[in-house]
């Protein structure tokens, strides 16, 4: 019914192509409007002013030599404005954005390495935006938005790059690990130093006490019994203190042999030995 009475319907973001005998004549925005066939008007065809996206995979190569697939996704709109430029000027826009795409992206690519491409993707995108605008501004479109969404390296380099990484990881564990035990090696030893430093200190001052002790009982013992040495009462203790080892060794259910020299001579052997100990350990603190 609309063509029979010449009327269109422009939907909106939306625009038609009106041409007067197969020349271009106007562009018709949304809404309806009046097209009388018999004076040559007729629409060409329909525009969208919608935003549409593009992606483009690019296959190149790094400055490393490594082949990677780079995915660019445009994003682009006709401008109503340059409407009659948009759609008589190309008659594949997204063929020709995806050959600008391409040759921004094989220019830039092999100047980076591979760890370099990763990091720079923004600086990717800005440059094929950039180029994509001064290009396509020119035939009626406005690039909105340029995202490098996807860089994809070949999947031999790619298990490579995950066994370098894994390894990297492992190496660094591994020099945690040693780290650690070698602070547990140096807090064990200072433990072990510490503590003969104080059981050695406990030595000492049993040490003492015992001479301390037989000096008192000596002197208590010359002075209460008149007529004896301190070279006597010392050789008594020093004997009494030898048969309670004996008795002490012979006790002990897991003592095992012990052969020592025994009689009176052995005795006194083992007294003067004790003794001249005993006195030197004595001078030795005096």
């Amino acid at each position: 019914m609309g063509a029979a009475l010449c009327c269109i319907q422009v939907d909106q973001s939306t625009v038609a192509i009106r041409e007067r005998f197969g020349k271009f004549d106007d562009v018709l925005t949304p809404g309806c409007h009046c097209l009388p066939w018999v004076i040559g008007w007729q629409v060409a065809g329909h525009l969208s002013l919608r935003v549409q996206q593009l992606d483009v995979k690019c296959e190149t190569k790094t400055k490393d030599n490594v082949f990677v697939n780079v995915v660019a996704s445009i994003q682009y709109r006709a401008l109503a404005d340059k409407a009659s430029e948009a759609f008589y000027k190309l008659s594949n826009t997204r063929g020709q954005i995806q050959a600008y795409v391409f040759d921004v992206i094989r220019a830039s690519v092999p100047k980076l390495i591979l760890d370099d491409v990763f990091e720079q993707k923004n600086e990717i995108a800005k440059a094929v935006e950039e180029e994509l605008e001064k290009a396509m501004s020119a035939y009626g479109y406005e690039i909105v938005q340029t995202l490098i969404v996807d860089i994809e390296p070949d999947e031999h380099v790619k298990r490579a790059m995950n066994e370098i990484n894994a390894a990297a990881r492992l190496r660094l564990a591994a020099t945690e690990k040693a780290e650690a035990e070698k602070i547990l090696q140096i807090k064990r030893a200072e433990g072990e130093a510490e503590s003969k430093y104080l059981s050695g200190l406990g030595i000492a001052r049993q040490r003492q006490a015992i001479v301390d002790g037989l000096r008192d009982s000596v002197l208590g013992f010359s002075v209460n019994v008149p007529g004896t040495t301190a070279k006597d009462v010392m050789d008594m203790v020093l004997v009494t203190q030898y048969f309670d080892t004996m008795k002490e060794i012979g006790a002990s259910s897991k003592s095992s042999a012990v052969f020592i020299p025994h009689g009176p001579g052995a005795v006194r052997d083992v007294a003067t030995q004790i003794r001249d100990g005993l006195l030197q350990g004595s001078a030795a603190h005096q």
